[in-house]
């Protein structure tokens, strides 16, 4: 390990595995498919990344309330939180499986950002070898390289973080991106790194309507990143309907100007029935963007109670399910009759 962190810090370059044995990557938990996920943000009101986390009991009601519909999570980090997660999982030996997250940033324009890359990186191996029973994979990296991207890094970094954590790991490696990253030439070179391919496909933030977001997004996964990538398996790792958005926040990639599709419950239900469908007859994995309401996201309190980004989840934050979600099941059990 301090081999590797002193290699992560000269930005030495990890060797490629040669020749490179895909890690085939497994949704399966005691023979099920668990190909139906969901994105997991385990922060409650009063709680953020880096300030203050959930108790084990939190983390604890939360994966007991997954577990009634899901048993396989992503996370975004390695961080403590997500290590007590897994320790939650391990303790009472919970069906479940995390894709784990690694957080980079870019580290040219901000080098102080490289040592928490590294601290991020080699966390993640720890976590990755000592609980390989639940990891089904580990993500490297989420939306760096997408040309909208906030937290936009050097590919060649981004391939280093790759190959260090594949060079120390066993579970299949990838990396998460907007499918406005997977399906242009740049991407080939990132893709011959990972084991399989995580891509995001939102037809809300791209002014789809109700009625065509689940065509509009089979056309891009199948016909552009599929076809693209042929030699890799896809992943859907981030989808999901919002039920509130600010619609005065205009301007140029605003959500109130990118957004033509209705932002109610109603939609959300409506859209969850047909990507459950998608998913039911095309057996992709998919993570379901998200589980629960997360306040502390765009902006947390300076920022208006409608901002989209509080309001992905299915449950509400304070862990009750959303109308949407109540009647989708019911008539999700009642189709497949």
């Amino acid at each position: 390990m301090e081999i590797t962190q002193q290699a992560l810090e000269k930005e030495l370059n990890a060797e490629r595995q040669n020749p490179f044995i895909t890690r085939e990557f497994d949704p399966y938990f005691n023979g099920k498919w668990i190909g139906k996920a969901i994105s997991y943000g385990c922060y409650r009101k009063g709680q953020a990344p880096g300030i203050k986390g959930p108790s084990e009991a939190q983390i604890l009601e939360d994966l007991e309330i997954i577990l009634n519909h899901w048993n396989m999570i992503r996370v975004y980090g390695s961080d403590k939180d997500s290590e007590r997660i897994l320790k939650v999982i391990r303790k009472n030996n919970l069906p479940v499986k995390v894709m784990l997250g690694v957080w980079l940033e870019d580290e040219k324009e901000n080098p102080k950002r490289k040592s928490d890359n590294v601290k991020e990186t080699l966390k993640a191996i720890r976590l990755a070898n000592e609980y390989s029973e639940i990891i089904s994979a580990i993500n490297v990296g989420n939306e760096t390289q997408v040309f909208w991207s906030a937290h936009k890094m050097d590919i060649d970094d981004l391939i280093r973080y790759i190959r260090t954590i594949r060079n120390n790991t066993s579970v299949p490696v990838t990396t998460a991106d907007d499918y406005n990253f997977w399906n242009k030439p740049v991407s080939k070179s990132v893709a011959a790194e990972v084991d399989f391919i995580v891509v995001h496909i939102y037809p809300l933030w791209n002014g789809q309507t109700l009625d065509n977001s689940i065509k509009w997004m089979s056309n891009i996964f199948f016909n552009e990143i599929k076809r693209y990538h042929s030699d890799k398996t896809i992943v859907l790792g981030e989808i999901g309907w919002a039920t509130k958005y600010d619609s005065t926040k205009t301007g140029d990639g605003q959500q109130g100007s990118l957004i033509k599709g209705e932002v109610s419950y109603a939609a959300q239900e409506n859209f969850l029935l047909e990507l459950s469908s998608w998913i039911d007859k095309n057996q992709v994995t998919t993570f379901l963007f998200e589980a629960f309401d997360e306040p502390w996201k765009g902006g947390g309190e300076n920022s208006s109670p409608n901002e989209i980004e509080k309001h992905w989840g299915v449950f509400y934050e304070n862990r009750t399910p959303k109308v949407s979600f109540q009647n989708f099941l019911k008539a999700y059990e009642t189709e497949k009759r």
